[in-house]
């Protein structure tokens, strides 16, 4: 009988140990809709896999990071991005990097990668960095000044920017924990979205004049 009991509370820590243990994965792009109709399957949660005796030394290589991306722009600056459409083997490798370029006084403005931190490197200039903390951490600023050589890391999902704050161009290299961690500029995305947001819950929402709402929405 102890035997049995034994064996009994035995099975029952090992499904225990595997339900705590289990989890879903993290999503890879900004959403995957289950479906029952087979004909309607065309994505997966990232990429679908080559056979791996196809694979050759052009799924894992990217030429191009050493020339300067276009800040002629608004905001004057430009990001380069290598991650899994350029490299196909980055799949499931869960990393992937970026080539900032900024104007005198361009920025990169605030914005957040949902699905990855980001360490980023300056390798020319100075630049204002910083990210502000979640609602639960009283949205605390970080921030510091970067010159050449400088390392600051920006952690998954929170509000962050950098500003080059001198008279010439500055170039950045950022690695991010994510095959394809995503961005969603703030601005962008809240006076920019499709349709719009209606103009009076942005009012309410940044205590402003609706007119001004609407006169934002316009230049997005």
């Amino acid at each position: 009988m102890k035997v049995v009991h034994f064996l009994l509370t035995l099975t029952i820590l090992a499904l225990a140990t595997s339900i705590a243990s289990a989890y879903d994965p993290s999503p890879l792009q900004d959403f995957c809709v289950a479906t029952d109709d087979p004909a309607k399957t065309l994505f997966v949660n990232g990429k679908f896999c080559k056979n791996p005796m196809l694979a050759n030394a052009s799924d894992f290589f990217f030429s191009g990071l050493n020339k300067p991306g276009n800040t002629s722009n608004a905001v004057g600056s430009n990001v380069t991005t290598v991650n899994v459409v350029q490299i196909p083997g980055l799949n499931t490798l869960g990393i992937s990097l970026v080539r900032i370029d900024y104007a005198p006084h361009g920025q990169n403005p605030p914005h957040t990668h949902p699905r990855g931190s980001e360490i980023l490197v300056v390798a020319e200039g100075t630049l204002y960095v910083g990210f502000v903390s979640s609602n639960q951490d009283n949205n605390r600023l970080f921030a510091k000044v970067l010159n050449k050589g400088d390392v600051f890391v920006f952690p998954i999902g929170q509000i962050h920017f950098q500003v080059n704050i001198g008279h010439t161009p500055a170039v950045a290299f950022a690695g991010l924990s994510s095959q394809n961690a995503g961005v969603i500029t703030i601005a962008n995305t809240v006076f920019g979205s499709t349709p719009p947001i209606y103009p009076d819950v942005l009012a309410a929402a940044f205590k402003l004049d609706k007119k001004i709402v609407v006169d934002l929405q316009n230049k997005f």
